[in-house]
């Protein structure tokens, strides 16, 4: 049987569905791009906006057609739209959809393929795919066919759920309580992929530098990190990131080993959300905009040449103009190298949307976001033009439109062109054009590289 798993929203929710291909794998199901050529179809879904939950009820549509069409397809809802609870109000709307599972938990799609006789034999002409697959242990991860050599960086997540309940957020509600796994267990995952070919993983959490806070005298990220590089030398993994950051647990402890460790990339994610402190306070974040700011005066301290990455929500509930403009200021200041930005958006169950009234237009809130999305265009244009002329590092990830694609320590995008294959490969390159979020580059010398060079000034 082929199985096709579409899936929405954020870097944990990738994890999840690699995570439910390789089950699918395990039972002898092969991928397909295709989905109408699936037999097995999955919706991976988000919900932390409106917009997302719309376009996973849509592709569930188009799901539900196909199956009139073939009634014995066999349908899937994973992610934060089943939540962590009985999800008896979907089964009630959704009646088609035979296999409801929880975030990163795909084991009711397992027992139901199994229970039914789904469980595909291992023909001769997979010998191949049986050793690969007998080799590596129970619980570790089984990359697509298509995958196996071809994936460059790969997601990891080493703490699931959130304790911490901002007060916009759904994630807590969805994905339960904060919950740090084993690091035994992440370092099998991490060496699963690796000898399948993966040269950078990212470790993943709601809050990932709070892991270890819910094990009493248990280890903390920076210990994590330690581990995650000796394995990474070991197996061959080039690069390793973390994401995503919460201002009041990123320590010191934290970015002096980022600092120390040259396989750990000089990139922190640490969303600020606004720049104004009612509402911060408002949105129960912990924080105020000079601690922010002392922050990232402390992290560009600490890292050299470091990138930093934040996260911005315009329109939340009674913010003002003047209110949005200091957000607006912050941004003009600290001059980040990535905001993700995103207008309010109240989901159910979250304080924002039970006690606080939703009172910025959304032709407001588009206005906001086109104004940090032009400043930001603006800062990373400058910041992008000084490597104009430089070489450069990029670890490179795949082919585009036949120009290689590559990233720097800092997760710069740079595309470049070169005969051979280049796939999975640290790579220097000169930078001969620059733009807000990309730059181009040509090859200077042919030689490859089997450990990091320095970054970037």
């Amino acid at each position: 049987m082929h199985y096709y798993i579409w899936t929405l929203g954020c870097q944990m929710n990738t994890a999840d569905s690699q995570r439910l291909a390789s089950e699918l794998e395990r039972l002898g199901h092969r991928a397909t791009l295709d989905p109408d050529a699936a037999d097995i179809m999955v919706v991976n879904t988000c919900v932390v906006r409106q917009s997302a939950e719309d376009k996973a009820y849509g592709r569930l549509e188009a799901m539900r057609q196909l199956k009139e069409k073939q009634p014995s397809r066999i349908i899937g809802v994973m992610g934060c739209l089943v939540g962590v609870r009985d999800p008896l109000h979907l089964r009630q709307k959704l009646p088609y959809v035979d296999v409801f599972m929880a975030p990163s938990e795909p084991g009711p799609m397992v027992q139901f393929l199994q229970e039914r006789g789904y469980e595909a034999e291992w023909v001769a002409e997979e010998a191949d795919r049986r050793r690969q697959r007998d080799a590596l242990q129970d619980g570790d991860i089984i990359l697509p066919v298509h995958e196996q050599g071809q994936l460059v960086s790969a997601h990891v997540p080493v703490v699931y759920g959130c304790s911490h309940a901002c007060t916009f957020c759904i994630i807590p509600f969805r994905r339960g309580v904060e919950r740090s796994r084993s690091v035994g267990e992440i370092v099998a995952h991490v060496r699963s992929l690796a000898r399948q070919g993966v040269k950078e993983v990212t470790l993943l959490g709601q809050i990932v530098d709070r892991y270890g806070k819910d094990i009493p005298d248990g280890p903390d990220l920076a210990d994590l990190l330690r581990v995650v590089h000796s394995v990474a030398e070991e197996e061959g993994v080039l690069r390793v990131r973390f994401l995503t950051s919460h201002p009041n647990w990123m320590s010191e402890k934290i970015l002096r080993t980022v600092a120390e460790l040259p396989r750990l990339m000089p990139q922190i994610e640490v969303p600020i959300q606004a720049g104004d402190d009612e509402v911060l306070a408002r949105m129960r974040r912990g924080y105020t905009a000079d601690q922010y700011r002392r922050l990232v005066e402390k992290i560009r301290a600490i890292i050299p040449n470091v990138a930093i990455h934040t996260d911005v929500i315009v329109g939340f509930p009674g913010e003002t103009h003047e209110q949005f403009l200091k957000t607006y200021a912050i941004l003009e200041e600290l001059r980040l190298d990535k905001v993700h930005l995103a207008r309010y958006s109240p989901r159910p169950n979250t304080v924002s949307e039970r006690r606080m009234v939703d009172d910025v237009s959304e032709d407001e809130k588009k206005a906001r976001h086109e104004m940090l999305e032009a400043l930001q265009a603006e800062i990373l244009a400058q910041s992008n033009r000084r490597h104009l002329g430089q070489v450069v590092e990029v670890l490179v990830e795949d082919q585009q439109k036949g120009k290689w694609r590559g990233r720097t320590p800092q997760n710069k995008l740079v595309f470049f062109e070169a005969e051979g294959d280049w796939r999975g490969q640290l790579v220097q390159v000169e930078i001969t054009w620059t733009g807000p979020w990309s730059m181009q580059a040509r090859l200077p010398q042919t030689e490859r590289h089997d450990t990091p060079l320095l970054s970037i000034s």
